[in-house]
């Protein structure tokens, strides 16, 4: 185990590496095709008024590459849905599901760097979550050359034993990781703070002209004024800025201008960073990702879960051992927190810090229009690595469980500043 020296990861929850071996640095994405990612998605069928296809872009936000196809059949974007949200700097393939769409329809599409397959039919649209798995293909380019291999070996000899299954940096924003603290002040109703904060606080990773009308509007709240200097392209928050032009002091409805997606996206960013937190909350007591303690939660393939006792802790580390099921952490949401163990001393410590309880995420669930109810998450992320050294590059090969982050992956191995990862 070994603590990041990175403050970004520290202020994310993100604070330990499962190894102690020296990283190999390096760089992610020095173009879209380093980072290639692959749906493993479950068989369509033949019939229904969905229509799925495999969509295949290079480097498109997936929002904005669905209302452009939307635009170009001719329909509402909100009639496609899809199973996970795919990285932008990257080659990604992965379903999408358009509903009342004829097949031929699909060839009107054309957008440069995008394609669509037609690959069959469904009665339901997909929905996040609902895919097998993830495949991936990434090339870290320009490592160190010391002792290179050895580290990589060592590395992935410790991701089938299981790294920290940390969210990683995209899920609070890649130049601006500013979700979960908006995601924070939705829940305390403080709606003036979360619009400030999304539209106001600037990184340094920014645009100059960015971060001089972020700045100001930040220490002004002056909406028609930062209209006037926000660029273009920054069509969210110019959304709400127009909203408060027209309404001012309505910050409440400032936000609800934004799509419901990215609304419920600041909420869920916030859970994300209290599993983090808690995450490393563990190893500062010094326990280990993959033996059960007293009070531990635990996570079958099947769904079912189950609660470590002094008296099945001997059986549930077997069952750890053998991969029937995980160590697991509850993500807390409207429900409360029944405390089992350390683990859920930690969350519910963390949420008292910040005055957060069941309440706020079940007032949260009806401004955002999205249930919070709580998850359990798997504390160990385990996947066997294929890799392959060419000079200063290092390939690797692996498949992740939905939900799982391929930069948490590379971060053992890299063990670099976050930025180099984006």
């Amino acid at each position: 185990m070994m603590p990041s020296p990175y403050p970004l990861e520290y202020e994310l929850g993100m604070r330990y590496y499962a190894s102690d071996v020296p990283g190999i640095g390096g760089r992610l994405r020095s173009v879209p095709e380093d980072f290639v990612v692959s749906e493993v998605s479950f068989p369509a069928g033949q019939e229904g008024a969905y229509l799925i296809c495999r969509l295949t872009k290079k480097n498109w936000e997936l929002q904005r590459a669905v209302k452009e196809i939307a635009r170009q059949l001719g329909i509402s974007h909100r009639r496609i849905a899809w199973a996970g949200t795919k990285d932008k700097n990257a080659v990604t393939s992965q379903a999408i599901s358009i509903y009342n769409v004829p097949p031929e329809a699909i060839e009107q599409v054309r957008l440069k760097d995008i394609t669509l397959t037609v690959i069959g039919r469904s009665h339901t649209p997909l929905t996040l979550g609902s895919l097998e798995a993830n495949r991936f293909e990434i090339v870290i380019r320009d490592c160190s050359l010391d002792l290179l291999q050895e580290r990589v070996r060592a590395v992935e000899g410790i991701a089938v034993q299981g790294i920290p299954n940390y969210y990683g940096l995209q899920r609070f924003g890649v130049a601006r990781p500013v979700t979960h603290l908006v995601g924070e002040q939705i829940l305390r109703e403080e709606y003036e703070s979360a619009v400030a904060l999304y539209i106001g606080l600037s990184f340094p990773d920014e645009p100059p002209e960015a971060r001089a009308a972020r700045d100001t509007y930040l220490t002004s709240r002056d909406a028609r004024r930062a209209l006037h200097e926000l660029p273009v392209q920054m069509t969210y928050e110019r959304s709400m800025l127009h909203h408060l032009a027209v309404h001012p002091g309505d910050y409440r409805g400032a936000l609800l201008v934004l799509p419901q997606k990215l609304l419920s996206l600041f909420v869920s960013a916030f859970q994300s960073f209290l599993f983090n937190c808690a995450l490393s909350r563990r190893f500062d007591l010094g326990l280990p990702l993959n033996e059960p303690e007293i009070g531990d939660r635990l996570l079958f393939s099947g769904g079912r879960e189950d609660i470590v006792t002094a008296r099945n802790r001997t059986a549930a580390l077997q069952q750890v051992t053998r991969g029937r099921c995980r160590i697991a952490l509850f993500i807390p949401g409207s429900e409360p927190i029944k405390v089992h163990g350390m683990m859920d001393e930690a969350m519910q410590h963390l949420m008292e810090e910040r005055g957060i309880d069941a309440s706020r995420f079940q007032n949260a669930s009806e401004f955002v229009r999205t249930r919070y109810s709580g998850a359990l998450r798997p504390i160990a992320l385990q996947t066997a690595i294929q890799s392959s050294i060419e000079e200063r590059d290092v390939r690797l090969q692996f498949s992740l469980p939905p939900g799982h982050y391929a930069t948490t992956v590379c971060r053992e191995f890299m063990k670099a500043d976050p930025r180099m990862m984006v």
